[in-house]
């Protein structure tokens, strides 16, 4: 009985020796010079045991653990700065945290105090790497003289690696370093010796073992990577061969890994380690607009049709239910593109497609096939070029007529947005040339442009304020507007220029009571954006469009306003949008529009 008794006690004591301790919600008090630079606030921040003491599950352990860490974490930050005599001191309930075994962390704790003495800054006694290879850039600062930051040794030696594997040299590392720092006059002696090692060439791309599993053939993830065996070691030609294989959309994840040692012929072989993104998309869409109606939209995604990251998209788009802006819109369209035709750089498409509008002024059916060319020239520049056949029939004031054109299609885009969907600095400009040649008596030949031209602009704490401004313009030069398909010429008024406006409202009159598109187009459009919350946005805008008879705006014409305000509430799928607009100019105020979709107005 009595040893029945004894093993419970034990047991019992076991039992509270592994459980973990409270906190009781410990106090850190923390001591530093004050010197208005913000160097306080950085040791602040890297206190591992002010945030620790925060949490409230926090543990006499865990604030144990996160005080020792604190001498490492706050030294780091002392010498990123150039502080090498700094002193720290931390007390655990008025014992030096160091000296407490981990193993034997009390049951509480009540308070840590966390002293940091800086002393003088060091300076560089000698500020040295080398050799270096040709248009080295190290950092300014890294010189005899100024403040020893220890971030400027690890900066300085990336950066001059860095140029030697641009060189070519892509096994260039550290081969030796001498780091002394002088107490007695407070001076660093920093030397770093470099190892360029040889000159390489790229060698074969390789595929690693789980690669081999891609449904993408290994030939073609090797005509789309597009590496450039033979030719000089460039780290930036292998993050290009990167981004065209992640571009394609085939995977989900791409990573190019370097052969440890080079081959003996001078070549450096790269490893391909792919992960296959899921073959099919499907994706929808909706907006919806006081006037215009509601707006559905979707699309189904083949990312690998025939095993060779070729993509096939299925779209289809129905518009204008339940509005008052003419009667219902379709489109139905299939897009197949292959890259690497040709070139890494270079995709083919084909396309076709069936569309029917029902607008205020017009009713146009048309079918579309074609295909053409497109070009990567960089991250933020693309082109693309076809060619396609048209056929349309519309009915308008000028009666109704069949038209067949051929089309070459030519377009350049140039994006440096930050977020495509929720924009807050960069800009974005998209040029699109149309030349067309009418295939009967019944269509002319000419030419269609249209630019689009967006900026961005954020400013205040966090980037709270963003400024946003669009510039549109388009012109069509050559028959008259009867001999093109309406559809090709400018309207004003809705969401895509002018909100407030009826949609598609300004056309241009030339006869009692026959309005046509015009041959000119121009329309701006402002916003001032400002973050209410994490997730909400509040929104003011202005809209202006212009259209005009002739190609270069002369003629009749007429301009219109609109404006508003909005919010956007912030979701993982992009903002979503509403906007209230009202005319400007004599129907100020008459009446008001209601916008509702997903993303930016632009």
């Amino acid at each position: 009985m009595l040893q029945s008794r004894f093993g419970k006690s034990a047991l019992t004591a076991l039992c509270l020796c592994l459980a973990p301790s409270l906190a009781y919600a410990a106090e850190v008090r923390f001591t530093a010079p004050e010197a208005g630079d913000g160097f306080t606030d950085r040791l602040r921040s890297a206190s591992l045991s002010i945030t620790t003491a925060a949490k409230e599950e926090a543990t006499a352990q865990d604030l144990l653990a996160a005080a020792q860490s604190d001498y490492g974490r706050l030294i780091g930050v002392l010498y990123a700065e150039g502080f090498y005599g700094g002193v720290i001191r931390i007390r655990v309930d008025g014992q030096e945290a160091a000296s407490i075994p981990p193993l034997r962390a009390p049951n509480e704790i009540r308070q840590i105090d966390i002293t940091v003495e800086r002393n003088a800054p060091f300076v560089f006694s000698t500020a040295r790497v080398a050799p270096l290879a040709p248009k080295t850039a190290l950092p300014p600062e890294f010189a005899k003289g100024n403040r020893a930051k220890g971030d400027l040794i690890g900066e300085a030696t990336r950066s001059s690696i860095a140029a030697w594997r641009a060189s070519g040299h892509a096994k260039a590392l550290v081969a030796e370093q001498t780091i002394i720092a002088d107490h007695a006059d407070s001076t660093l002696f920093a030397d770093i010796s470099l190892d360029p090692g040889p000159r390489l060439r790229f060698g074969r791309l390789l595929l690693a073992e789980e690669s081999r599993e891609s449904r993408v053939r290994p030939e073609r993830i090797r005509d789309i990577a597009g590496l450039p065996t033979g030719r000089q070691f460039s780290p930036e030609e292998l993050d290009e061969a990167a981004a065209r294989l992640r571009r394609s959309g085939a995977f989900r994840s791409v990573v190019m890994i370097e052969a440890d040692r080079p081959n003996t012929d001078g070549s450096l072989d790269i490893t391909a380690r792919v992960t296959d993104a899921k073959p099919r998309r499907l994706g929808f869409g909706a907006e919806l607009a006081s006037l215009e109606g509601l707006t559905l939209s979707g699309f189904w995604l083949h990312r690998n049709l025939f095993g060779g990251a070729e993509r096939l998209r299925l779209d289809a788009m129905i518009g204008g239910i339940g509005g008052d802006s003419g009667g219902e819109d379709y489109r139905l369209g299939a897009r197949y593109d292959r890259p690497a035709t040709f070139h890494p750089d270079t995709g083919l498409f084909l396309l076709a497609v069936i569309e029917g509008n029902d607008e205020p002024d017009y009713t146009e059916s048309k079918v579309e096939i074609g295909g053409g060319f497109t070009r990567i020239f960089s991250q933020e520049l693309r082109g693309e070029a076809g060619i396609s056949y048209r056929y349309s029939d519309i009915d308008d004031d000028l009666g109704r007529r069949e038209l067949q054109h051929l089309l070459f299609p030519a377009s350049l885009t140039w994006d440096k947005r930050n977020d495509q969907l929720n924009a807050t600095s960069g800009h974005f400009i998209e040029v699109t040339l149309t030349p067309f040649i009418g295939l009967d008596e019944k269509s002319g030949d000419g030419a269609r442009m249209f630019a689009d031209a967006r900026h961005y602009r954020s400013f205040g704490a966090g980037d709270r304020y963003t400024l946003a401004g669009r510039a549109q313009f388009g012109s069509v030069a050559g028959p008259s507007v009867g001999e093109i398909p309406a559809d090709m010429l400018f309207y004003s008024g809705g969401a895509g220029t002018v909100r407030g406006q009826d949609y598609q409202s300004l056309g241009v009159d030339i006869a009692p009571g026959v309005t046509v598109g015009g041959r000119a187009f121009v329309g701006f459009s402002g916003e001032f954006r400002a973050t209410v919350t994490d997730n909400i946005q509040a929104v003011a805008f202005a809209d202006t469009g212009f259209v005009g008879q002739d190609a270069l705006g002369t003629g009749r014409g007429d301009w219109h306003s609109g404006a508003g305000i909005g919010a956007r509430y912030f979701t993982p799928v992009g903002p979503i949008r509403v906007d209230i607009a009202t005319p400007l100019g004599d129907k100020a105020g008459e009446d008001l529009e209601i916008y509702i979709g997903i993303g930016q107005a632009f």
